[in-house]
């Protein structure tokens, strides 16, 4: 292990990926409906409101200032269901989800390659596990039917006291957040023990609604100064409860010394919900500066914290690069020196360009990114191109096209302007 470690420090000092040594190890932490403003880290530091005015989560900040933040990092898809499955496979929903017209939709998306069988396929000693939520829905897809070696099994917002279940209210365990954590660490202690290359999956049922948290901390928040758009102490308690485990496994990656092993990557599901019932609400919209929020096309639905920390990634860089969690899946195929090419249908590319500095191009097969969700949802995509993203909401046929270098907010419909572009 020593060993592994010198090498890898040398591989880092003259700027190669531990691809190179074939089997790093790889941790995504998901956190779920956690907007792009919605905690204290600073999204883009040109812009003072990507931050929340209220929240406080000291981890999140830790973990960006150790690797590279993205300013401009979405979520698959702008609901919870669709973004899981697409990081495992990544693709976009609109190849794997509701395709009910397919007669074959679920078999064909339960045996593509994914994280799982690509890592094995790579190196067959890496270990897999998922703890969390997995809710995949419709078809009964579990984690171990896709390749994971280790999970809660079939698991949904219900299991982790999703919507409906009660609160707000103070909990021992909020959101099973402690125990989805202590199974994290156990995992990576029993392979780092036995020096066997891993991909491990924490996907937090927080901060899902409902809203539960200690006790403590919600006397904690009630003391913080609230801000014109984030005022729940309760949200802020839950929001503060789960952003401590965080730093719990960046604790448990330094102390099993696999710092210089491992890639970790954190994004949220989709982005923050528009409202938080029973609770106080602000002057200002919950995700501004963004447009709108979870289950939109607007940046509010799909724009979220995003961050990826590595052994040769710079300290306290930033990337103004588009990138989406459909790059996952591809990136670690890189860095674990996967040999075979990737399938066609993959919608994500290669990250490492950008990693290397925070600029340079994504290497994906399609130069644009795209975003779409119909059938038992209001029908809505976008098209992602440079600076320019057109937003397509098919009742009525209605389309806005938006400068996003210049309209964050997407307030100013171009389309008619721009007729050719659009």
């Amino acid at each position: 292990m020593r060993q592994r470690s010198v090498i890898i420090r040398i591989l880092t000092v003259i700027g190669l990926s531990t691809g190179a040594l074939g089997s790093p190890n790889f941790i995504l932490i998901l956190t779920d409906d956690q907007s792009y403003v919605g905690s204290s880290a600073l999204m883009d530091p040109q812009n003072p409101e990507t931050k929340s005015d209220y929240y406080q989560t000291p981890q999140i900040e830790r973990l960006m200032s150790m690797g590279m933040r993205f300013t401009q990092g979405y979520a698959p898809a702008p609901f919870c269901c669709p973004t899981r499955r697409s990081i495992q496979v990544g693709q976009t929903p609109a190849r794997h989800l509701y395709q009910k017209d397919r007669d074959t939709w679920t078999q064909q998306y339960s045996e593509q390659l994914n994280i799982p069988r690509m890592l094995k396929q790579a190196n067959p000693e890496y270990q897999t596990a998922h703890f969390g939520k997995w809710d995949h829905r419709f078809d009964d897809i579990t984690p171990q039917s896709q390749g994971y070696d280790f999970s809660n099994g079939y698991t949904s917002n219900r299991t982790g006291g999703g919507k409906g279940s009660g609160g707000p209210a103070d909990s021992d365990d909020p959101k099973l957040m402690h125990h989805i954590t202590q199974e994290s660490i156990a995992f990576m202690s029993k392979q780092a023990t036995n020096q066997t290359p891993f991909f491990l999956q924490i996907s937090h049922y927080a901060v899902h609604l409902d809203i539960f948290y200690h006790q403590k901390t919600l006397e904690k928040t009630k003391t913080w100064k609230t801000g014109r758009r984030h005022r729940a102490p309760e949200f802020a308690a839950m929001t503060y409860d789960v952003d401590k485990t965080i730093g719990e496994i960046l604790d448990a990656v330094s102390d099993l010394k696999l710092a210089d092993s491992t890639y970790i990557f954190f994004l949220s599901d989709n982005g923050g919900r528009n409202d938080l019932p029973k609770t106080l609400r602000g002057t200002l919209p919950r995700n501004h500066p963004l447009r709108d929020g979870k289950g939109s096309m607007y940046e509010g639905g799909i724009r979220v914290p995003f961050a990826i920390v590595g052994p040769d990634i710079p300290k306290e860089s930033l990337s103004r690069v588009p990138v989406t969690g459909l790059d996952i899946f591809p990136t670690m195929a890189q860095l674990a020196n996967y040999s075979k090419p990737l399938p066609k249908n993959i919608d994500g590319g290669n990250l490492l360009p950008v990693l290397r500095n925070g600029a340079g191009n994504v290497e994906r097969d399609n130069p644009f990114l795209i975003f779409h969700h119909a059938v038992d949802r209001k029908a809505q995509s976008a098209i992602r191109l440079g600076d320019f993203k057109l937003v397509k909401t098919w009742n009525g046929k209605k389309l806005e096209l938006f400068d996003l270098s210049k309209d964050l907010s997407e307030k100013r419909n171009l389309s008619a302007a721009n007729p050719d572009k659009t």
